[in-house]
């Protein structure tokens, strides 16, 4: 990267040596030279920095565009997690019920088919 060469300072304070007819032009010119460079490396110095900028402030919108949808695909989930979390605590006493009202069923329906052949001759062994 150029080196800048004078600050605003400088530029103020410097003075150009006198000849008869005012500041010797070459003095002039060659200050006038090192300002143009420093203004040229200001503008490029300038320019980097706006591009970065403007790089890094799109790396931050994607990221938070990203960020928005993990957080949105996090809440789905804890949705779905939450849905399924509730409808697995009620399946076990639905299947808890529907367990034993079959069992029940099936008790009743071997007293009816088997009669008194089963066991000891007793309907009601199978009971629940």
């Amino acid at each position: 990267m150029e080196q800048i060469h004078f600050t605003p300072k400088q530029i103020l304070q410097k003075e150009f040596r006198q000849k008869m007819r005012g500041y010797d032009p070459n003095d002039v010119d060659s200050f006038l030279d090192d300002v143009i460079k420093d203004y040229d490396t200001f503008d490029k110095i300038n320019q980097q920095l706006r591009d970065e900028n403007d790089r890094l402030k799109g790396q931050v919108d994607e990221l938070n565009r990203q960020l928005a949808m993990s957080q949105d695909t996090a809440s789905i989930n804890r949705s779905n997690s939450n849905d399924s979390f509730q409808s697995s605590q009620a399946a076990p006493t639905m299947n808890n019920a529907t367990s034993i009202d079959i069992l029940k069923r099936l008790s009743n329906l071997e007293r009816r088919v088997f009669g008194t052949q089963m066991g000891n001759g007793n309907n009601d062994s199978h009971r629940f």
